[in-house]
């Protein structure tokens, strides 16, 4: 950690906090920010990060984009859609700004590291005030007081960093969970994925300084944290003293008051008997793993570069299930990658069968200008892909129903989350598995793990009775 640019950072916040006290005095009343998050837990962590800093220096959360003035739109680009919800909204945004000229309007994020989308905003979104990357998130502060003093488009994006500036401020979306960045970046590679060009190579926090967040995480109620990595069981590489994943989640087991620990995500390539033994033997792990196999057959497998076959995949499966047979596995899909024929299909169904899935998100293939896969021969039909996705979804649905209702009858602890958004005089959480549970409760309970009865399994939630 860069104790000289944490302190610098600091220093441009008091003197946006200066710029906006004025501008706060001048229109009578506090200014307020509203930030939207697209993608994965990673961009959640990141957004808690743009906000505490937003709050920091002294806006105050809006809840809804019309009444901002402020708007920050935390990108995704792992799938076209997403590009596109952003250049849909941005679209919307035009007219708050026609309304409000002093809006300031922000992107950062994945999608701000494609060359091609930069220059999209450039010639037909120049009412953006300030863009930025994934790699100099923690200069938000600085890049704001830039805009502020010039008034003009601020644009900084880095292609890359070793940089690892993670003590700010945080504003958390809840007081009892949280997540704790233990990695950033990937080194994988895989053929059709955009992201390690645009979260640039693995880099692993020092153990220590992540064992401190959690130790202040803890002292301020938090009761389970997620660790957080585009490949945690890659963690540790190229740090001294050397650690692994599964050494470090020891530590993280002994810290005191911490009652639940989560991590995503994991590659099969790297996942080892260690993990496994750590898991099997941990007290504060949760049974849940998310486990990405993405395509059953090893042909496409190979194809994808991800250094495993089916029937590695599948053993790694009996592996966990024989240790921990409570385990909850989910797992991510693609359907329609380059070459995918129907018998290839028939493989991922065969393993989505044999493995017992929890739950999976399955995706049509999305081609991502600049991987090897988008450039690949045998792209595949729509048509054909729409009918293939119907097939595996449906077997993914009856799996994972069958496989959730295993736990009906049994009696677990639940962290409760919140109130039922339905019914205001239920409560919602999970369970260890990361199933969700809904049970007669009040808000009095929210932050608190409680013993509940899972009465009844409906699809893939519970009904429970709390036990006294």
């Amino acid at each position: 950690m860069n104790a000289e640019e944490t302190r610098k950072q600091y220093d441009f916040m008091s003197e946006a906090s200066e710029i906006l006290k004025k501008k706060s005095e001048s229109l009578g009343r506090p200014l307020r920010y509203f930030v939207q998050t697209f993608g994965c837990q990673m961009n959640e962590r990141d957004s808690e990060k743009l906000s505490g800093i937003l709050e920091n220096i002294g806006y105050i959360k809006a809840e809804a984009e019309e009444e901002a003035d402020i708007i920050l739109y935390n990108t995704c680009t792992v799938r076209d859609n997403a590009d596109q919800r952003v250049f849909g909204r941005l679209g919307v945004l035009k007219g708050l700004k026609d309304k409000n000229p002093e809006l300031l309007i922000c992107l950062c994020g994945c999608m701000m590291q494609e060359d091609l989308v930069i220059e999209k905003i450039r010639q037909s979104y120049r009412y953006v005030d300030l863009i930025f990357g994934t790699h100099n998130i923690f200069k938000f502060a600085e890049l704001l007081v830039s805009r502020f003093e010039s008034g003009t488009q601020i644009i900084d994006i880095w292609k890359d960093t070793q940089e690892i500036i993670e003590d700010l401020p945080v504003k958390r979306k809840y007081s009892f969970k949280s997540g704790v960045n233990i990695m950033f970046g990937c080194n994988n590679f895989c053929s059709y994925c955009i992201v390690p060009y645009v979260r640039g190579r693995e880099r692993s926090r020092d153990p220590k300084d992540i064992i401190r967040e959690i130790e202040r995480l803890v002292a301020d109620g938090v009761k389970e944290v997620m660790l957080l990595g585009q490949n945690v069981n890659s963690y540790g590489k190229g740090l001294e003293p050397a650690i692994t994943f599964p050494e470090l989640l020891r530590e993280v087991e002994k810290i005191e008051g911490l009652e639940r620990i989560r991590f995503m995500s994991s590659h099969p390539k790297d996942l080892s008997d260690e993990l496994i033994d750590v898991m099997a033997n941990s007290t504060k792990i949760c049974r849940h793993l998310h486990l990405a196999m993405q395509s059953g057959s090893s042909r496409l497998l190979e194809k994808m570069n991800r250094h495993y076959t089916k029937e590695e995949f599948l053993e790694i499966i009996r592996k966990m299930r024989e240790a921990m047979p409570d385990l909850a596995v989910t797992t991510d899909i693609i359907v329609g990658f380059p070459g995918e024929t129907h018998e290839d299909v028939d493989e991922t169904i065969d393993v989505i069968k044999k493995a017992r899935f929890d739950g999976a998100f399955t995706f049509i293939y999305s081609k991502r200008t600049g991987t090897p896969a988008a450039s690949m021969p045998d792209q595949v039909d729509p048509d054909t892909v729409h009918v293939e996705f119907d097939r595996v979804l449906k077997t993914v649905q009856d799996v994972s129903k069958e496989q959730v209702q295993r736990f009906e009858g049994q009696t677990m602890t639940v962290l409760v989350e919140s109130v039922n958004e339905k019914d205001p005089s239920m409560v919602t959480g999970r369970i260890s598995q990361n199933h969700v549970v809904h049970f007669k409760g009040d808000a009095s309970l929210i932050g608190n793990i409680v013993t509940v009865h899972l009465d009844q399994c409906l699809g893939f939630y519970y009904l429970g009775t709390m036990v006294d």
